[in-house]
């Protein structure tokens, strides 16, 4: 299988495995990610991770040698628009997304790890917007969530010169979100704590991401009232205020 799935508890753990081709993205693991997803969105863990296998490589981009077959444009839009489509429903997903940068990213490796909600890396990973290398932009959503990420300039910058960074740059940057030399036990405990939020909590947080993005300034922080006044009068809060005043 080029695509695992191990469920713990709370918390679905999502591998590609295919260390002969630096865990690329084929038509296949489109296919198993899909299948993941389907799970995800059947099962409703609290906590969603993507890793690779073995220590090298994340994901190495998409696959150029089986992808060579598509010469028109119409083929690279029927690809793209798929890998486009499998983000859409990782940054959909009710719960917490997770990507373990186990190992490098390039290309649309890059593009897939930016659909996470949280990003922690392997302090030996690189990160190479190398697109331009091949004379081709982000085509899965990649430039848009890069802006978001880290800015119009320093994006265009990376895209431009077809940087490859480091782990630490990619933090210092906000790219990465935290860095450690046990990547995958440090995603593991981090999964663990994030999975003991309540559903209704995560998605009111995301939601309220989404909207600080989308809407006028003043539109967002009107739409934070509700959510708040909605949480602050459940059994919850007060549970957990009165635990603490105990």
């Amino acid at each position: 299988m080029k695509v695992t799935r191990t469920r713990k508890g709370q918390i679905l753990w999502v591998e590609v495995s295919r260390p002969d081709a630096l865990n690329a993205i084929d038509f296949d693991v489109m296919t198993g990610l899909e299948e993941a997803l389907d799970d995800a969105e059947r099962e409703m863990p609290r906590v969603f991770v993507l890793s690779g296998a073995g220590e090298r490589s994340f994901i190495s981009g998409g696959d150029l040698k089986r992808f060579s077959e598509l010469v028109t444009a119409d083929d690279a839009r029927s690809m793209a628009s798929r890998m486009v489509a499998i983000l859409a429903r990782i940054e959909a997903l009710p719960c917490w997304t997770l990507a373990c940068l186990n190992g490098d990213a390039y290309g649309g490796g890059t593009e897939t790890l930016l659909a996470f909600d949280l990003r922690v890396a392997s302090p030996n990973a690189h990160l190479g917007f190398t697109q331009s290398h091949f004379h081709l932009p982000p085509g899965w959503g990649g430039l848009t969530r890069l802006v978001e990420a880290v800015g119009a300039s320093r994006a265009q910058y990376w895209l431009a010169t077809g940087s490859v960074i480091s782990a630490q740059e990619a933090h210092h940057a906000g790219l990465v979100h935290e860095v450690h030399a046990h990547v995958r036990q440090a995603v593991e405990r981090r999964a663990e704590k994030l999975a003991l939020m309540e559903p209704e909590l995560v998605q009111i947080i995301k939601d309220g991401v989404r909207r600080a993005i989308t809407l006028p300034r003043h539109e967002a922080i009107a739409t934070e009232l509700e959510p708040f006044a909605k949480m602050w009068a459940g059994e919850e809060h007060h549970r957990r205020v009165k635990d603490w005043m105990a």
